[in-house]
């Protein structure tokens, strides 16, 4: 029978992993097929499983990568710490019942994407955003010797505004990682509001996004001389990472 894996996530017009994955099978001839389930409401991940039971693994996008642990048997120490799951493997429990075990692959992704980029005075990093992915990079960062801070549009408890990044702050933090959806496609045009002016060739600009190439966050970072990089590699290394994971 044909292994099926699979996508959650609303909306997922944007999602790569779908191409991606079925052309990794159609090319080494792997009996398996990448189904996008677009679900609202992380409750409808149960008639996912119930209609597909040839389901052997599925990755999971936002909005759902917190709210899903509530419904898995199991979660990896790493996917706990953080707080959000990427990757849901499916096992056999007891009386030939599913288990489900979730894991977190974008801290891996993100970590050997980022990580030949960092210099010594990369010691600060502002993570902007305070979503599911946000979350992994914040840990993988505290991983790399980097100390995170995490930036919200509202004030939230353990994060700053931005309205907090002053010229000052930028002097000491000269990562900074964008993990909100603004500048991605359609809306171009966007980018998180932080002072541009101000920013250096010492700065080290990573963006989650990859559609576009280059947002206009990068871009305004690439006028200031600031090395910048997109998420493109991560996304291509979480997917390594799942396939390992339901593989394993």
């Amino acid at each position: 029978m044909t292994k099926q894996y699979g996508l959650i996530g609303y909306p997922l017009g944007h999602s790569f992993s779908k191409n991606y994955f079925n052309r990794k099978f159609d090319s080494e001839n792997i009996d398996a097929e990448y189904v996008n389930f677009q679900i609202k409401h992380v409750g409808e991940l149960k008639n996912v499983l119930r209609e597909n039971p040839s389901l052997c693994g599925l990755n999971v996008t936002l909005p759902h990568k917190t709210e899903v642990m509530a419904l898995l048997d199991e979660v990896d120490g790493d996917a706990r710490r953080i707080g959000a799951v990427n990757v849901i493997k499916f096992m056999k429990g007891r009386f030939g019942k599913r288990k489900l075990k979730g894991y977190n692959s974008d801290i891996t992704g993100f970590k050997q994407s980022i990580e030949p980029l960092l210099k010594a005075s990369h010691r600060n990093a502002l993570v902007l955003g305070t979503g599911g992915a946000s979350k992994a990079v914040f840990h993988g960062l505290k991983q790399l010797n980097i100390q995170p801070v995490l930036v919200s549009r509202a004030e939230k408890e353990f994060c700053i505004t931005y309205r907090d990044i002053t010229p000052h702050l930028l002097e000491q933090y000269t990562v900074i990682v964008n993990t909100t959806p603004l500048g991605m496609y359609p809306n171009v045009e966007q980018r998180p509001p932080i002072p541009y002016d101000f920013l250096t060739p010492d700065h080290l600009l990573y963006d989650l996004l990859y559609n576009p190439d280059e947002t206009t966050f990068l871009l305004e970072g690439k006028e200031k001389g600031c090395t910048v990089k997109n998420g493109l590699e991560m996304l291509l290394l979480q997917a390594f990472e799942s396939w390992k994971i339901w593989n394993m």
